[in-house]
């Protein structure tokens, strides 16, 4: 069975075939004249521009992502100005955005760019998707508006338009359902005589659909130029489509982290490159309330930890209940650099907490501990 047989209208429709033949054309026109074009990263040719927000637009809302992109641009103008960057610069910069995997990759391919390439990207989908932090879709998008490749993306927004539009049964996440997507996405770009600013507004246009109108919540059908054949608005099964992921049970994980406090500084240990939040700043931790004390005694704590009110954060797989303890630092004790920044711990003024990346839940934390530590 080929992968455009597994897709199959889940209700009677009128005949899609000529839809597919004129999909690109109707998305193109539509795309031109209602969807998005004032997006800082839109109107440019700049590869690196364009790598740099497809990165950051990765499981991030366009709203949230803006004011991180200009910071960025500020601070590296250019690939070869972020390959040279410390990558703790890299990290506080990142940091309150999430999923870092994605800003280690991003500094690491801007090294890999400048080091391999001569600072500049490749421009095809297969060489763009050799490099750290870039897929097949994302490699897609970049070639497509950067240089005007003819290459098929495939985001959560697409999935989510391909699937109401032409009733792709099946959670999208599966892979047999996810390689007959990318078939039937294959089947609708633009032919391959469509020039560069066709293929960059199809491609445009499917991300705009899928923001704009064909939204999670509650899509609105009636401005859609493919209301008259979408199967999801013709048999009413907008909140079914696409299919949602199997229900399990969230794990829940729980830990207990330190703020040991001298003045105005606390102090912050460097977590492992991998895992939850790594390579970032963050406060020691331990497994249990026993081992957090032996691990406050090590580090120089005066008193016994005073408990602060415990907090959970949401990760995509699980749950983090944090409980926090307090605890003063022994004057006597030899406390090291405040400037160990390259080192595995540094002590940091409350105020300077800007200069590392902390993660967004024990940044909030600090914050709301500023006034009584300062």
């Amino acid at each position: 069975m080929s992968d455009l047989a597994l897709i199959a209208p889940v209700c009677p429709v009128p005949p899609q075939a000529e839809l597919r033949a004129a999909f690109a054309e109707r998305l193109i026109a539509w795309q031109r004249r209602h969807g998005r074009h004032d997006l800082p990263w839109q109107n440019t040719r700049d590869p690196y521009r364009i790598w740099l927000s497809e990165i950051m637009l990765q499981q991030t809302q366009v709203a949230t992502v803006i004011p991180y992109y200009a910071r960025f641009l500020a601070r590296f103008p250019d690939v070869a100005a972020l390959a040279a960057a410390k990558v703790d610069d890299v990290m506080a910069l990142w940091a309150g955005l999430g999923y870092y995997t994605r800003a280690r990759n991003l500094h690491r391919c801007a090294q890999v760019v400048v080091e391999q390439h001569g600072g500049a990207f490749p421009a095809s989908p297969d060489a763009l998707a050799t490099l750290p932090g870039i897929g097949r879709s994302t490699a897609a998008a970049i070639a497509s508006f950067a240089f005007g490749a003819r290459a098929t993306i495939l985001d959560g927004n697409v999935k989510r338009v391909l699937a109401r539009i032409f009733g792709v049964d099946g959670f999208p996440g599966d892979k047999r359902v996810e390689t007959a997507m990318w078939a039937l996405a294959e089947t609708l770009m633009p032919g391959p005589d469509a020039g560069g600013a066709q293929v960059s507004a199809y491609t445009q246009g499917l991300m705009d659909l899928g923001a704009t109108l064909c939204v999670r919540g509650k899509p609105d059908c009636a401005q859609c130029p493919f209301a008259a054949e979408c199967v999801a608005n013709l048999s009413g099964r907008q909140r079914e489509l696409p299919v949602a992921r199997p229900k399990k049970a969230i794990p829940v994980r729980r830990t207990w982290m330190l703020v040991l406090r001298d003045g105005p500084a606390v102090l912050l240990e460097r977590r492992p490159p991998t895992g939850i939040w790594g390579g970032l700043w963050s406060l020691p931790e331990a497994a249990g309330e026993a081992e957090l004390a032996a691990r406050a005694d090590e580090l120089g704590a005066a008193n016994s930890l005073a408990r602060l009110a415990p907090f959970t954060h949401t990760f995509t797989h699980f749950k983090l209940e944090i409980e926090p303890r307090v605890a003063e630092y022994r004057a006597c004790a030899p406390r090291g650099s405040s400037e160990a920044r390259d080192e595995e711990s540094a002590w940091v003024p409350l105020d300077e907490l800007d200069a590392y990346g902390v993660p967004a839940p024990v940044r909030k934390l600090l914050d709301g501990l500023k006034g009584s530590l300062l």
